[in-house]
């Protein structure tokens, strides 16, 4: 049989384009003789939609663009991601779906079953689970291959065919194998289930989240299922970015010896095709380095975020310290220099270093960069408000903070009046501890690092500069300050970065127990402190203000993370 996997970049709601973009796919699998093309989860509607599938209007339209789907298949098995009205009177409304259509007919449907909940997942809020299982019989054909067109007729028994069980499982449904995974979620497993049923091709169309380290454990767990079935798997993923979450792609077609025979590029949209018998392996290897996946995310996340968003250039606020250097490469990256505008704002207590560094950030990205002085503008306010200056021996949070809210309000307002996206450029240490200024450095319309570790920043850094000295060396071997105040340095409020980090990671990635935390060698006060910090509900009333987070890992500061602002919980309160 040979196979399309149509790894398609989608924007929620816009259903025009979607299926322009899925009918493209299907005439060029025809055009390479295909059998059989397959696209992403929900590639109709896009995903994650949300509360749009709980409007009625979207609901009852759900299957209308399948009209023009259907007709586009001629000579050839399509795949679609969708949803469709579930028809129930108690219940949810929708079933989330993957329709199978042959030459111009709706075959019919496979509903999914299991519903997610954790994360950035809410399905059961939105979709109806399905009980149902049952197989889809596709042929093959033999002979000229040229004749694609008329592959598929009414006389399909007069030709010289082949026909094989096609078992599809949406998403989930996938990834519940007892064999692979150490714990599970569900008691059950649609997919083996389908295999049990008889099939002899299995179909998974995902619309599965980039994770740090995930696109490898997906490839294992695909290669295993294949090789323990004795058939071959066809895994479709969605790719681009809807909001922070980012589909990585990475689409994958094993044989039945579960040899990789097609691995898709990720990060980018691609058509490719094989033959499930072709018997050599794929000789595109996924990137095997952590900070190169998530130098490639957060490109995409930026552009797609930006692009699908409507912006054409974006603002930030150049510091001349490590993350808004970071944030500006990538933005670069992302749109072109040309369309990045990054403005430095001095205050009264900025280095000249940190002046000059942005300058020539600047000039190395051939990036436009312009100076906002605001030390008179915040020596009146601090007047104005009888606030006291800051000085080495004495904090004044207040007047600390009145220069970041001056920033925050220079770059919105030039924002406003350029049509800019203003990035934020806050990391997740600073953001997980509340070290930041509401209304000041959270400001912005997407924030590009934040859910990035402080010693992430820096990794990913050193990776912006494998090649060449992008960022200046002064600005990655300076000592972390906000400079908001005389001899003021980050590790004067927050531990150590390298030590911070690794709690946080454990807590927020492994959801680990303060106690297993502190099992990782650290003093287990220590550990209380961070995480109580972490916990506190001004920390959560910052977080729950930030703009949306491009997300890299699991359990990320954002959508996929719900605390209560208001509570009494304290870490140390809880022994067992």
């Amino acid at each position: 049989m040979r196979v399309t996997i149509g790894q398609i970049n989608t924007t929620n709601g816009d259903f025009e384009a979607n299926t322009a973009k899925i009918i493209s796919g299907i005439e060029q699998a025809k055009q390479e003789n295909s059998d059989l093309v397959v696209f992403p989860e929900t590639c109709i509607q896009g995903y994650t939609s949300l509360d749009w599938f709980l409007d009625r209007d979207v609901q009852r339209c759900a299957l209308g663009p399948l009209d023009k789907i259907i007709p586009a298949t001629q000579g050839i098995t399509a795949v679609v991601g969708t949803v469709r009205p579930s028809g129930l009177t108690t219940g949810r409304r929708l079933y989330n779906s993957a329709a199978i259509i042959r030459n111009g007919e709706l075959l019919g449907f496979a509903d999914k079953t299991l519903l997610p909940e954790y994360d950035v997942f809410d399905d059961p809020r939105y979709f109806q689970p399905s009980a149902e299982r049952h197989l889809f019989t596709i042929p093959e054909h033999n002979g000229d291959p040229t004749n694609a067109a008329q592959k598929t007729t009414d006389v399909d028994a007069a030709l010289s065919v082949q026909q094989h069980k096609l078992g599809v499982a949406v998403c989930e449904d996938f990834w519940n194998d007892k064999t692979f995974w150490r714990e599970r979620l569900y008691t059950n497993d649609p997919a083996d289930e389908l295999i049990e049923l008889g099939a002899q091709v299995l179909v998974s169309i995902n619309a599965s989240p980039f994770n740090k380290a995930k696109m490898g454990q997906r490839c294992a767990m695909v290669s295993h299922r294949a090789k323990a079935a004795n058939l071959p798997i066809i895994f479709v993923n969605l790719v681009g970015g809807n909001d922070g979450i980012i589909f990585d792609g990475a689409s994958i077609v094993a044989d039945a010896r579960g040899k990789i025979i097609l691995q898709a590029p990720p990060f980018k949209e691609f058509i490719g095709t094989v033959d499930l018998d072709s018997d050599l392996a794929d000789q595109f290897c996924l990137p095997g380095d952590d900070i190169e996946t998530i130098h490639d995310a957060l490109v995409l996340g930026i552009h797609d975020y930006a692009r699908k968003n409507r912006f054409e250039r974006v603002v930030l606020g150049l510091s001349g310290g490590i993350d808004s250097a970071v944030v500006a490469v990538l933005a670069c990256e992302a749109i072109g220099a040309e369309n990045v505008l990054s403005v430095m704002m001095p205050s009264p207590y900025s280095s000249k270093s940190s002046v000059d560094d942005s300058v020539e950030l600047g000039r190395r990205l051939r990036m436009p960069v312009i100076e906002h002085p605001i030390s008179r503008a915040y020596e009146t306010l601090r007047e104005e408000l009888h606030l006291p200056a800051p000085s080495i021996n004495s904090r004044s949070v207040a007047s600390e903070n009145l220069q970041s809210r001056l920033r925050g309000n220079i770059l919105m307002t030039i924002s406003n009046s350029e049509n800019r996206l203003l990035l934020s450029t806050g990391n997740k240490s600073e953001l997980a501890l509340g070290y930041c200024t509401l209304y000041g450095d959270t400001n912005g319309g997407l924030a590009v690092i934040g859910d990035l570790l402080k010693t992430e920043v820096y990794a990913l850094a050193n990776y912006l500069n494998r090649e060449r000295e992008i960022i200046p060396q002064a600005i990655v071997g300076k000592r972390p300050s906000a400079e908001l105040a005389p001899g003021q340095f980050d590790d004067q409020s927050l531990p150590p970065y390298d030590q911070l980090d690794r709690v946080l990671k454990l807590y927020f990635e492994q959801k680990a127990t303060p106690q297993e935390i502190a099992d990782h060698g650290f003093e287990r006060q220590f550990v209380l402190d961070i995480l109580n910090r972490v916990e506190s509900p001004a920390n959560e009333f910052k977080r729950r203000q930030l703009p949306p987070t491009l997300i890299i890992s699991r359990n990320a500061i954002g959508l996929g993370r719900r605390r209560p602002v208001t509570h009494h919980y304290r870490r140390e309160q809880l022994n067992c």
